[in-house]
């Protein structure tokens, strides 16, 4: 098809607003959003992020209050990350097994406050051992297969708990198929896994790694389980085996550096894709925002568009309930 000016004017479906909406290839919706929320011990006011300007870490006290909001806006899907107290932690990440443990204690209040807000379990050690890595150390090494059998029972217990949501953010071989048997063996049947098939060896972490009480305590780095950021191929291999392995969804972590490997892998496979905007993109993106070089709601809506197009069927950001307001108003 060939279309020549004068008679095609592309910019005549941008004349006026009416036809900018009619025409819009992608639409952003409060239903594309979960809100991750850090939970922490203890009572009191939440306490600030200092890395992450407007997030904090909410206490079990004040959690009901806290969701309230994202409970108004309709938000789907909210995910749990605890900043476990440094004397639970220990080598092993034995508080993941603990039925009372922070994550554990917060979705029964959710549950029982908001039944119809889903949660999402994140299934990983890090937020529990002493020396920060996603699994059990053995000569220095993250053991794989002896972490499956410790990530098993985390997820049992989760979903004991009411999680809804799986989601595994560990990178180990084999966990998909090892958390669907023992999830099923367990009568969980209907949990969903929410896989971080593609998740990244990435620099934009940090200020993550400071909100759970993780960054300090890391010894070393992650990068003999999380990806290279050079890798798209091995990506695609990673989300073929998770796929088959039992995985409901598929999350490519971090999301805007790797807005490629969120196309490529809905284009390749045709299953409910999402992505995280994790930390370090909300800290940018703040960062510029409380400089007055960019427009903080534009920005935020802009950025969050920018994963529909790729090809996400929803994205866990920081801005949910922001975004959420947005667009009710919008």
């Amino acid at each position: 098809m060939v279309q020549k000016f004068p008679t095609t004017r592309l910019r005549r479906n941008r004349y006026d607003d009416a036809t900018r909406r009619l025409v819009a290839e992608h639409k952003l919706s409060t239903d594309d959003l979960i809100w991750p929320i850090f939970i922490k011990s203890g009572t009191g006011a939440p306490e600030p992020i200092n890395a992450m300007p407007g997030v904090s870490r909410t206490t079990l006290e004040n959690l009901p209050r806290h969701v309230e909001l994202a409970a108004t806006l309709k938000i789907p899907a909210i995910a749990l990350f605890p900043a476990t107290p440094p004397d639970l932690k220990n080598a092993e990440g034995t508080e993941a097994l603990n039925p009372e443990n922070l994550l554990c204690q917060a979705t029964r209040i959710l549950k029982r406050e908001f039944p119809h807000i889903a949660i999402v379990g994140d299934v990983a050690l890090d937020p529990y051992t002493n020396h920060g890595h996603d699994g059990v150390l053995r000569d220095g090494y993250v053991a794989n297969d002896e972490t499956l059998e410790i990530l098993v029972k985390q997820a049992v217990n989760q979903a004991n708990a009411g999680v809804d949501i799986i989601a595994p953010s560990d990178m180990m071989d084999g966990r998909i198929a090892a958390l669907r048997a023992g999830l099923d063996a367990s009568g969980h049947i209907h949990t969903r896994l929410m896989s971080y098939a593609a998740k990244y060896a990435s620099a934009f972490y940090g200020p993550f790694r400071d909100a759970i009480g993780s960054g300090g305590a890391l010894k070393g780095d992650k990068k003999t389980y999380q990806m290279n950021p050079a890798n798209a191929e091995e990506a695609l291999h990673e989300v073929a085996m998770d796929i088959d392995e039992g995985a409901d969804m598929i999350m490519v972590k971090p999301g805007m550096p790797y807005l490629d490997i969120i196309h490529r892998v809905k284009q390749r496979f045709q299953v409910p894709v999402f992505a995280y905007q994790v930390s370090g993109e909300y800290s940018m993106i703040m960062a510029a925002v409380n400089n007055g070089w960019m427009d903080h709601d534009r920005a935020v809506l802009e950025s969050l568009l920018s994963f529909k197009r790729a090809g996400c069927s929803g994205i866990l950001t920081y801005f949910a309930v922001t975004a959420a307001r947005l667009l009710q108003t919008s």
